[in-house]
């Protein structure tokens, strides 16, 4: 791709991907290859957004384990994503492929109204790059945790910084970072009653 000519939008390549998927299956490889540096992004909102709805068994190690490799990847300051070939071959199945970004397609639909560019000199900072790599690790090991219920949540904070670092929005950053806080802060209430009352999490394990 020409480096001058503009970045296809966030909808643009979920789009492309679509079309792929008609073709053949997806795997993580081919979206990296693609998608050069916005794959670090691309791929980590196409491995959390499945935690948004149930999920056939065994798949949040998968998603969860490569989502962390990614984001500490991009808190050392990577610029070309790596994933062991095991997991860089794993394909998506079909119906979960096209479920994953048809759910995708229609988030972007509605960010797209109010996601812009918007304060370039946070959105492009080498820095930020490191920090939002820091905020989406932590946010996946939130994800990856043992209590039940709260996979959306943390979720939720990683498409914002996929979205907001896609689409170089300063002020969705910004909204990363307060909703890291918050929902960190969420965790930390839900762990302390946990602690104080561990009955209720083995009597969800023992259902």
């Amino acid at each position: 791709m020409d480096s001058n000519s503009p970045q296809p939008s966030f909808s643009q390549e979920i789009k492309a991907l679509l079309e792929r998927v008609a073709q053949q299956p997806l795997t993580l490889a081919h979206v990296l290859s693609e998608t050069a540096e916005r794959g670090f992004c691309l791929v980590i909102g196409l491995l959390v957004l499945p935690f948004l709805f149930p999920m056939p068994p065994g798949f949040t190690t998968i998603l969860g384990s490569a989502c962390l490799l990614l984001s500490l990847q991009m808190a050392v300051g990577r610029r070309s994503p790596w994933l062991p070939r095991r997991v860089a071959q794993f394909q998506f199945p079909s119906v979960l492929a096209k479920q994953v970004l048809g759910n995708l397609k229609r988030v972007t639909r509605v960010t797209e109204r109010f996601v812009r560019p918007r304060l370039p000199r946070l959105a492009t900072n080498p820095s930020v790059w490191h920090i939002n790599g820091v905020c989406i690790s932590w946010l996946t090991l939130l994800l990856m945790a043992p209590i039940p219920m709260t996979n959306p949540i943390p979720t939720v904070g990683i498409l914002i910084f996929v979205v907001a670092t896609l689409e170089a929005d300063g002020v969705m950053m910004i909204l990363g970072y307060v909703a890291t806080g918050v929902i960190t802060g969420t965790f930390g209430l839900a762990g302390y009653g946990l602690w104080r009352s561990p009955e209720l999490l083995q009597n969800w394990f023992q259902r």
